[in-house]
C-alpha cells in the first residue's frame, strides 16, 4: 500500500488546514490510520489515530479540541482537520497504518507515506 499526504501549507496562527491521507494499491477501511508530526530537530510524535471503522479515535493532550481525524472509506482517504492552529504545529505531518483494528502505539504503524509540511506563522 502507498500512502500520500497532502494540504499543508503556510497559514498564519489561529487559521486552519486540512490534510488528506490517501492510499493506493490496498483499501484504507482495512487498517487503522495515524496521523503523526515531526519538527526540526524533534522526533517524530504521535498526533492522533482512527479505528478502521472510524468509530474510535486518540488524540494527543496538546492537540485535542483543535484537531479532528475522519475517513472517507469510499475515498480511500483519511482527513486531519486541524484548527486554531499555534507555531508550535508547525512540522511534517504523516499518515502511517497499522495492521490492527486501532491502535495509537507509535511501533504498531508499519507503512507510512512521505510527508507535508505544515508551517504556522505568528
Amino acid at each position: 500500500v502507498q500512502l500520500q499526504a497532502s494540504g499543508g501549507g503556510l497559514v498564519q496562527a489561529g487559521g486552519s488546514l486540512r490534510l488528506s491521507c490517501t492510499a493506493s494499491g490496498r483499501a484504507v477501511s482495512l487498517y487503522a490510520v495515524g496521523w503523526f508530526r515531526q519538527a526540526p530537530g524533534k522526533e517524530r510524535e504521535f498526533v492522533c489515530a482512527v479505528s478502521w471503522t472510524g468509530s474510535e479515535t486518540a488524540y494527543v493532550d496538546f492537540v485535542k479540541g483543535r484537531f479532528t481525524v475522519s475517513r472517507d472509506d469510499a475515498k480511500n482517504a483519511v482527513y486531519l482537520q486541524m484548527n486554531n492552529l499555534k507555531p508550535e504545529d508547525t512540522a511534517v505531518y504523516y499518515c502511517a497504518l497499522a495492521q490492527k483494528p486501532f491502535s495509537s502505539d507509535y511501533s504498531d504503524f508499519d507503512s507510512w507515506g512521505q510527508g507535508t509540511q505544515v508551517t504556522v506563522s505568528s
